[in-house]
């Protein structure tokens, strides 16, 4: 590439994310060599005091925004590191609860272009070293830290953390990180480290898990085991590890097991945090794409569900909240996901199907959906094309459900933020 096309740091950021697109041989790619030592010559592997890394196959973002509420209602500073983003890059990088500026974005990317020499560098690989620039910019006090696929090998792996996190694991991504679930176990605990804590949040993991843990001498917290978690009635919930307990906590919107996730890691990272600031961050924790409701009669609910496990807590909760409804299921998928498992977990809920087409390499076309779908369904072009049919079907008592990608939740609210809805 000829050196006038390199963007410079006053360069607009579309410039910046054409210019990274193609700058490496393929989209993913992984492996640490070439990230680590980009990392290591900024000197970006420790970008804040207090760094948690999140892997897991569900629940990462949820788990993130839990801790994020927490922390900032006891006055911390907290950078976010996700992705992928629903509508706008700027949204995979979160300081203090605000999404960063273009100009904010490209001055980092110059940074790391300036760093890199001629190391190639994925995009998503640019991305979370420019994302830790940032952090150590704005000079934030804990950075949460979101893995990409896997974590073994996902470029985040390359920070020093305080503390890690396992969500969950369940089989996605077959086509990086196989079909055995001991395997998946065992690229998970990748980020484990010698004498750090190490939270999972998946009840009996498999035994590559704290096998691993025990390998490196890492402080595994197990649900179930060391901490663990109850329902005390529809509204409040109890947390408790070893002889300590938190009662009456107020149940968030996000997934519960993911909130009990957020409290062990938080309690390991010793940071100053009060039961109120629990309390507060527990009620007000919330993520774009998880339950989100944007419009009453019809309600109008986006999830970005897309493996049976998502899937499968999405139905549980639907049934809690809309029993008896007419549920319109706005869906479609990226091919390689499990599209027959998870279409057949969504299926006892969705009174009606609304399959459509994304676009892309990994794209799933509506008629691929349509195969598992049983009888004859009307096919759409784009997921905005699907919801339109499912708001003219709808009556006010129903519920329409935009489900199955990030990609497809993404453009749905684009499309609904463009009307001023």
């Amino acid at each position: 590439m000829i050196q006038s096309q390199i963007p410079q740091a006053t360069s607009p950021l579309a410039m910046w994310l054409d210019y990274l697109a193609e700058l490496h041989t393929s989209a993913i790619d992984l492996g640490l060599d070439r990230v680590q030592a980009v990392a290591n010559k900024a000197q970006l592997t420790k970008p804040a005091p207090t760094v948690i890394t999140v892997a897991g196959t569900n629940g990462k973002g949820s788990t993130c925004a839990l801790m994020e509420a927490i922390l900032l209602d006891a006055g911390y500073s907290v950078g976010v590191y996700s992705s992928p983003h629903l509508i706008r890059y700027n949204e995979r990088v979160r300081v203090n609860g605000v999404d960063l500026s273009d100009e904010k974005h490209t001055q980092a990317f110059d940074f790391v272009e300036q760093q890199r020499g001629d190391i190639s560098l994925s995009l998503f690989e640019f991305g979370t070293l420019a994302a830790l620039r940032l952090f150590q910019s704005e000079k934030v006090d804990v950075v949460l830290l979101e893995v990409g696929l896997g974590g073994r090998l996902d470029a985040t792996n390359v920070v020093d953390h305080d503390v890690c996190i396992i969500t969950s694991l369940a089989i996605d991504h077959v086509d990086w990180l196989g079909d055995d679930i001991n395997v998946i176990g065992f690229e998970k605990a990748g980020i484990f480290r010698s004498g750090k804590p190490a939270i999972c949040g998946q009840p009996k993991a498999p035994a590559t898990v704290a096998a691993h843990a025990d390998d490196i001498k890492a402080e595994l917290f197990q649900v179930g085991i060391q901490y663990d978690y109850a329902l005390t009635d529809n509204n409040t919930w109890c947390w408790s590890h070893g002889s300590f307990q938190l009662d009456d906590l107020p149940r968030p919107s996000l997934p519960l097991p993911n909130a009990a996730t957020a409290l062990m890691a938080l309690a390991s990272a010793h940071l100053d945090l009060s039961d109120v600031n629990i309390v507060n961050g527990l009620r007000n924790a919330s993520l774009p794409g998880r339950m989100q409701v944007i419009h009453q009669a019809p309600t109008v609910l986006l999830d970005v569900a897309h493996n049976p496990h998502s899937a499968q807590y999405l139905v549980e909760r639907l049934q809690q909240q809309y029993p008896q409804h007419t549920i319109h299921m706005v869906v479609a998928m990226l091919h390689d996901k499990d599209i027959k498992s998870t279409l057949e977990i969504l299926a006892p809920v969705a009174s009606h199907w609304y399959p459509a087409s994304l676009t892309g390499p990994r794209a799933a076309k509506a008629e691929e959906l349509c195969r598992y779908l049983g009888a004859e369904q009307a096919q759409f072009a784009t997921p905005v094309a699907a919801f339109e049919a499912a708001m003219t079907k709808a009556h006010q008592q129903d519920v329409i459900i935009v489900v199955g990608s990030f990609h497809t939740v993404g453009e749905v609210l684009e499309y609904w933020q463009s009307k001023g809805e």
